[in-house]
């Protein structure tokens, strides 16, 4: 088996001369065939008997291929007088090259499937909810290439304007709409082509549901009888209302950041991979990154940066990486004998989340998903889609969905659907019982905050994760506005010839103390941590990167992910994620900024009433 060395001077025939950027006993190594860095055995925080032996180096090292990781892979290595390495702690998306041998990743139906192993799952629990009776928290986050957009429900959302023009007066200097939906854009390869809001030729494809179940077009006609507009597309004009949902499917199989992003760029020349391979410091020379360590195969290796170190290891690994590697809350870390390089208390503050509690009714017709999901079904299911891509496993069969404002005086939505023809329980753990519909419900903009912090400086041991869910008033009166909405659109006349008995919250909840109990038995994450490591202005105590996505304090380091979001957007994390990625690859590249000034969005007619 090649060495990574052997690969690394096979595919970089660059960089003649080791430059020396350490005081002290210094020397050079000068070769007509390698890629690799001479250190001197002085440089800080580097020193080891391994210092001056050749390393592997590049312009820019990417930790992390989810949805960030891959974006920039792709992007920075456009540029091919750069070289990129991209390390991954899980594997590749798909075993032994094959697409349909990794259908649990691939066919949209299957989602649930790597929701409940820890395959290409970090499998991360928070601690204990006081306030939702006790309960820990299950978090799946991917752990694979495309990491958790190839685990997720394949919903495309962007979030509302509002939200990111919120971001430029959290201090997130050139980060509100008009400069971020063009990057939306850049990204976007929509289906029913390009329009002043949708992209047409970007590497993520973007879709709506082909099945249309007579279910789907319940839900959103309920929803306009229950007073609520229809709307064209949620993330263009018009965020507020119901209507048909985008998801990132293309053809039949899930269109993972994997698939649109890192592997078209593959070939390069000036692309390297990594896989199975943990990251567990970052490498200093001062205040300066200039690599990273990982283990790989139980051996620790590291690797060298010419220009940047980025971490794209999303919400939890992000911040957990910089405080191992002496960047966090100084008090924190000086506790478990961690080396303090950069004092920032908001590392792993700040944490945010979506809730959201099912509402299910039972069927009175077989037109659910109930039947598909049993063995001899499931079987024809995944045989057409081996076939022909199509059928029901080419969908995760969230089409519908929709936002709506919870109260008068919200300017914008801050409450989300996401309509499903079947029965969930336990995150898909478990199987359906019985014929039913359900809606996925939720705040958007909640005002509980939690924060994370290492429980070691052992990088194998998962952080301790504390969401703080429901700790504040309002979001306990929304949880329960969210209830009452939900059962007032499942009352409409559209839903009248398939509405059976309530499963959830069940007919006896009715008083506001009973649907509060309730949601503190059921909820549960839509799986968007966000917000760890924070963007904002350098006289924020609390921020940890600024504008440019670099890491306060620090030279050389940045993080782009969804940890850097200054607060949670309205809606699903992924397309947002993706964005990022683009805009900061341009930052990063020292393009000018893409900019779309203008841009018109929904107003409601007024803010007197709620819809």
């Amino acid at each position: 088996m090649l060495s990574l060395a052997t690969v690394t001077r096979a595919r970089f025939m660059k960089n003649d001369w080791c430059k020396i950027r350490n005081a002290g006993p210094s020397f050079s190594c000068a070769s007509s065939s390698t890629h690799y860095r001479c250190f001197s055995a002085s440089a800080a925080h580097c020193n080891s008997s391994s210092s001056t032996k050749n390393t592997p180096s590049y312009s820019y090292i990417i930790v992390g291929a989810g949805s960030a990781g891959c974006v920039l892979a792709n992007r920075l290595s456009e540029d091919t007088q750069e070289s990129v390495v991209l390390l991954e702690a899980g594997p590749k998306d798909r075993f032994l090259g094959s697409l349909r041998l990794s259908w649990k990743i691939h066919m949209p139906a299957a989602l649930t499937y790597n929701l409940c192993d820890d395959k290409y799952n970090w499998y991360y629990h928070t601690l204990p909810q006081a306030n939702v009776d006790n309960r820990v928290m299950y978090w799946p986050r991917g752990r694979v290439w495309g990491g958790s957009s190839s685990l997720n429900a394949m919903v495309y959302i962007r979030g509302h304007a509002e939200d990111y023009n919120r971001w430029q007066r959290e201090g997130a200097e050139g980060w509100d709409y008009e400069h971020c939906l063009p990057y939306f854009k850049k990204a976007q390869s929509h289906e029913l082509g390009e329009s002043r809001y949708r992209g047409g030729s970007g590497p993520l494809n973007v879709s709506r549901g082909k099945t249309y179940l007579s279910l789907h077009k319940a839900f959103i006609e309920a929803g306009q009888q229950a007073g609520y507009p229809f709307t064209e597309d949620m993330n263009g004009y018009q965020q507020e209302g119901v209507g048909w949902m985008d998801m990132t499917i293309h053809k039949g199989k899930r269109w993972s950041a994997a698939s649109a992003y890192l592997r078209p760029a593959l070939s390069r020349p000036n692309l390297k991979t990594e896989v199975r391979c943990l990251v567990s410091k970052i490498l200093f020379d001062g205040n300066r990154a200039v690599g990273v360590e990982y283990t790989q195969k139980g051996q620790k290796k590291r690797v060298f940066a010419e220009k940047e170190v980025i971490l794209s290891g999303g919400a939890i690994n992000s911040p957990q990486l910089l405080m191992l590697s002496g960047v966090g809350n100084a008090d924190d870390l000086k506790q478990l004998d961690i080396p303090v390089v950069q004092h920032l208390p908001g590392v792993g503050s700040n944490l945010q989340d979506h809730l959201e509690v099912y509402i299910q009714q039972q069927c009175t017709q077989p037109i659910t998903l109930y039947k598909a999901q049993k063995p001899f079904q499931m079987v024809k299911i995944g045989l057409e889609w081996f076939t022909t891509f199509t059928g029901y496993g080419a969908t995760a069969h969230m089409e519908s969905g929709g936002f709506i404002r919870s109260r008068p005086g919200v300017a914008h939505p801050d409450i989300q659907f996401h309509f499903l023809p079947s029965q969930v329980i336990d995150h898909g753990r478990v199987a359906p019982k019985i014929e039913a519909y359900q809606v996925h419900v939720g705040p958007m903009r909640s005002t509980s905050i939690g924060w994370m912090k290492l429980k070691s400086a052992n990088p194998l041991d998962h952080p301790l994760l504390q969401p703080n869910y429901l700790s504040t008033d309002i979001d306990v009166w929304e949880f329960r506005e969210c209830v009452k909405l939900s059962r007032e659109i499942f009352a409409q006349k559209a839903f009248d010839p398939f509405r059976g008995p309530e499963v959830l919250p069940g007919s006896h909840v009715q008083s506001d103390a009973d649907i509060d109990a309730f949601v503190r038995q059921k909820a549960d994450t839509a799986y968007h941590p966000s917000c760890t490591c924070k963007m904002g202005s350098p006289s924020d105590p609390m921020a940890v990167v600024d504008s440019n996505t670099r890491v306060l304090g620090l030279e050389r380091l940045r993080v782009v992910d969804a940890s850097i979001m200054p607060s949670i957007v309205s809606g699903n994390l992924n397309a947002p994620t993706i964005m990022m990625a683009e805009k900061a690859a341009d930052i990063i590249r020292g393009r000018p900024p893409l900019v779309n000034p203008g841009v018109s969005v929904y107003q409601p007619q007024s803010l007197d009433t709620q819809r």
